[in-house]
């Protein structure tokens, strides 16, 4: 169908016109707020011909649709009466803040732990580690060198609420070294020797509640949110030359004290009663709540809402431990079941067993599975009900164990030592992930001697099998792409995109880049430049079409923080500055400046192959193009 046909369809299962409240697009997708996200017929959206996947985050309804989203864009903008952006009349803005509530506080949550991610998985190991040598009675818990190592895995988290008020006030934009200021109050000695008063803890008369606030995370995320409008408010009505003490004077003269009598013991109450209710519902019967945990969890990583659970799980370290990280730890050894079982059927597709090694391995060493999920699991549907069921099994047995974890960490092979009793996890996580691997070697995706099955089909895959096998002779080309930022390179389907990173777009890599420069890969020329400068598409002069996308969710900062120094059809030549960004702007607006530079047309080519992930610079070759 024509780009009008297929805009029009687009609207007609959305839910009609009426049932959009605006509408923008990126380099790839249509980015619909929605009044009424259950009114879009997702599957039949999925089914149409020129749309790649449909994906719903952050409070929009994103339909991909590629290269020629900007044509679709025009023509829906030309035939329909649909606001532009983020406007609509009142009543749409309220159907939108009803939509967007529960939204917002899980991007709130995940954007303000998302930074601490890798210290919280860097002590959670260092922890793993020293369990391992005390098992092996290779240190002695009793010696310095235990007390020191001990020391640099528990230190991030007693002073956890520290780091939860830097990350949560930068993500609000407020001033984060004063979020943290706010936190250390209440960690500070002179506070905390209240907990050991035998007698009346007040404060201007008003009774205390004490806690002991160390490891916890939820006072301080509901802290941050009062503090920062607080900020706001105050820095507005402030001179200028008094700005600079008087603004956190009043933030930390206001908001410690606050903290103390309300915000913290509202958050201790919330997250004891949460995990009374767990224990509570084990108590009834830990094979029936292993279960339901395990089954739900792969759903909540989907829709990005397990950054909402991930705070009662740090809550709970300083309760007797967490019961809830080891349960889900089995839905995860599913997921890489699932992998691995499509790795051993899939035999007769090169493309398919691979993807599913390196999302094994990506699992099983470093407890991401999220290319299990985006590229396996979601694109063969089929196998949804088997993750569910392994994780369920392997859920059940862990609670029925009672394992208890008593720091953060990924839920990988490398970890198994984290876990007490270690035996009953090992029972639960292994059981998880051979009943995985069975069940996806008998219902897979992948026969042994079937094709791929039609629903997840792609067109490359379908025109290899319509030819005979191609050897090297076969091989016209090769070209070598040369990356077009210095920075980290890292694997296309790492990355928190489920459209890049299930290669919907096509083969790639990604890269986070240390310097702010965007420049030509190779000679060739300009095809488009989005209004807002965050993404650019470009073909060499021997064909190769590639999308730099710089940042994720990006083209909602509206073109601030980047810098054009090309237009479309502009002819370039290799190693020419294309775009300039600033990285520091970009990452305090609450954005990732991760680049996917991804193939657009691979379908062409016999195959795109990445290179090892390393830091590149510029000239270093990232991608091999096969004709």
């Amino acid at each position: 169908m024509d780009n009008k046909q297929l805009g029009n369809k687009i609207i007609e299962l959305v839910g009609g016109e009426e049932n959009v409240n605006s509408l923008v697009h990126c380099a790839t997708r249509l980015r619909f707020k929605l009044a009424d996200n259950s009114k879009a017929e997702q599957d039949t959206l999925k089914d149409l011909p020129d749309v790649l996947t449909v994906v719903e985050k952050g409070g929009q309804f994103q339909v991909v649709v590629g290269n020629k989203v900007g044509k679709v864009y025009t023509e829906i903008m030309n035939n329909h009466s649909i606001s532009a952006g983020d406007g609509g009349n009142n009543q749409e803005n309220k159907s939108k803040e009803k939509v967007g509530v529960v939204s917002r506080v899980f991007e709130y949550i995940s954007g303000t732990f998302s930074p601490l991610i890798p210290a919280l998985a860097g002590a959670g190991m260092i922890k793993a580690l020293l369990a391992v040598l005390s098992l092996l009675n290779w240190i002695d818990v009793e010696g310095t060198t235990y007390a020191v190592l001990n020391a640099a895995s528990s230190g991030l988290f007693y002073f956890l609420p520290i780091f939860v008020g830097i990350s949560a006030a930068k993500k609000l934009n407020a001033n984060p070294f004063v979020g943290g200021t706010i936190a250390a109050g209440l960690l500070d000695p002179n506070f905390t020797a209240l907990l050991a008063s035998t007698g009346d803890v007040s404060f201007m008369g008003i009774p205390l509640v004490m806690s002991d606030y160390a490891s916890t995370v939820f006072p301080l995320l509901i802290a941050m949110a009062i503090y920062a409008p607080i900020e706001r408010i105050v820095k507005r009505y402030t001179p200028d030359t008094i700005q600079l003490f008087f603004v956190p004077m009043i933030g930390i003269l206001v908001m410690v004290p606050l903290t103390a009598l309300i915000f913290g013991p509202f958050a201790q109450y919330i997250s004891a009663g949460i995990g009374s209710g767990i224990t509570f519902l084990l108590d009834l019967s830990a094979i029936v709540t292993g279960i339901l945990i395990a089954a739900i969890w792969p759903f909540l990583v989907i829709l990005g809402v397990h950054w909402g659970i991930v705070p009662i799980m740090i809550d709970n370290f300083s309760r007797g431990g967490d019961i809830i990280g080891p349960i889900t730890a089995a839905a995860t050894f599913a997921q890489m079941g699932i992998a691995f079982g499509i790795f051993l059927r899939a035999k007769n597709n090169k493309d398919l067993r691979s993807l599913s090694f390196a999302s094994t391995l990506s699992g099983v060493f470093a407890g991401v599975t999220e290319p299990i999920l985006y590229g396996l699991i979601l694109r063969y549907k089929k196998l949804m009900p088997l993750v569910l069921i392994a994780g369920a099994i392997g859920g059940a047995i862990v609670a029925t164990f009672d394992v208890r974890v008593f720091g953060f960490v990924f839920n990988s092979f490398l970890t198994i030592p984290a876990y007490s009793p270690m035996i009953g996890y090992i029972f639960g996580v292994g059981a998880a992930f051979v009943a995985a691997t069975i069940l996806a070697f008998i219902f897979g995706t992948e026969g042994k001697k079937k094709g791929i099955e039609p629903e997840a089909e792609t067109k490359a895959e379908m025109k290899m099998e319509e030819t005979p096998a191609m050897t090297e002779k076969d091989v016209k080309e090769r070209n070598e792409l040369t990356t077009p930022l210095t920075g980290e390179m890292i694997p296309l389907e790492n990355i928190d995109d489920p459209v890049f990173s299930s290669g919907a777009m096509g083969k790639g890599v990604a890269i986070e880049p240390s310097d702010g420069v965007v420049v030509a890969p190779f000679d060739g020329k300009v095809v488009t430049i989005f209004p807002t400068n965050h993404a650019i598409g470009l073909v060499s002069e021997t064909g190769v079409e590639l999308l730099i996308h710089i940042g994720l969710d990006t083209v909602q900062l509206e073109g601030k923080h980047f810098t054009a120094h090309v237009e479309a059809e502009t002819v370039v030549k290799k190693g020419q500055k294309l775009v300039t960004f600033d990285i520091e702007g970009i990452k305090q607006a609450g954005y990732q400046t991760t680049t996917p530079v991804v193939i657009t047309n691979t379908a062409e080519y016999l195959d795109v192959l990445p290179t090892d992930s390393r830091h590149v610079v510029l000239d270093d070759a990232i991608i091999t193009v096969v004709k």
